[in-house]
């Protein structure tokens, strides 16, 4: 008799669920919900990413200001600061860096299988290598605000090539990050070209433009151009650099 009221009542569960319409997810549904995921992350990639590329051009153009001398690059920093180190448009920003980091390494991975073609593959690696940079370089510039208490300038991030043997890190580190951030770039403007020629120009000028940027920024850093005199405070952080 217990087991027949056992069989009974697992009877009546089954029918219970074939019922209820809310407990059956069919496989369409389940991509639905997929497809609408992704949709969202890519708009919040997106849009994160328009806000963060406004900042950079601001930063490239400050770290081209020292080609001039570092005075003048010191002092179109402290006018930009006044904007982009408001409290309300500095959380902004980190968390536009947070949510690029987080989505790009999803869309990357997620897609790791089904992507094809060179200019995909291009895509995918320049922005790793960016989220990568983001994730390392906004982290460094907290930690030696709130750490060492240093103003995180020009010469914090000049220090690093003025120590043995950390240039041999810190010259491709920031190269290939500029490099990346232009190829991004125009590996997104490639998909939207309509033409064989446009698409060819969307993604070679963004890289030979960014390969020109990056090699002055390191240059300029390196102390390659002009002289640059980085205070002991900066070298210190480093190991032998006192």
């Amino acid at each position: 008799m217990r087991a027949t009221r056992i069989f009974i009542l697992i009877e009546e569960k089954h029918r219970i669920r074939e019922r209820s319409p809310s407990t059956a997810v069919s496989p369409n549904e389940n991509e639905d919900s997929t497809e609408i995921f992704y949709m969202t992350l890519r708009t919040l990639h997106r849009t994160s990413a328009i806000l963060i590329t406004a900042f950079a051009i601001v930063h490239l153009a400050n770290h081209l200001a020292s080609l001039s001398s570092v005075a003048s690059h010191i002092t179109f920093m402290e006018v930009a600061r006044g904007i982009y180190r408001q409290p309300a448009i500095e959380v902004l920003l980190l968390f536009c860096v947070a949510i690029q980091v987080v989505s790009g390494l999803r869309l990357v991975v997620s897609a790791w299988t089904q992507r094809r073609g060179r200019i995909a593959w291009l895509q995918a690696i320049a922005g790793a290598y960016l989220g990568f940079f983001l994730l390392a370089h906004v982290s460094a510039i907290l930690f030696g605000r709130t750490v060492f208490n240093l103003d995180t300038n020009f010469y914090f991030a000049a220090a690093g090539f003025h120590v043995h043997p950390y240039q041999f890190f810190f010259a491709p580190y920031y190269f290939f990050a500029v490099l990346a951030l232009f190829t991004h770039l125009g590996c997104a403007l490639y998909w939207q070209a309509k033409s064989n020629v446009a698409r060819k120009l969307a993604i070679t000028l963004p890289i030979l433009l960014g390969s020109v940027i990056a090699l002055l920024i390191v240059l300029s850093l390196a102390g390659s151009l002009k002289p640059v005199e980085v205070p002991e405070k900066y070298k210190a952080i480093y190991p032998g650099g006192k």
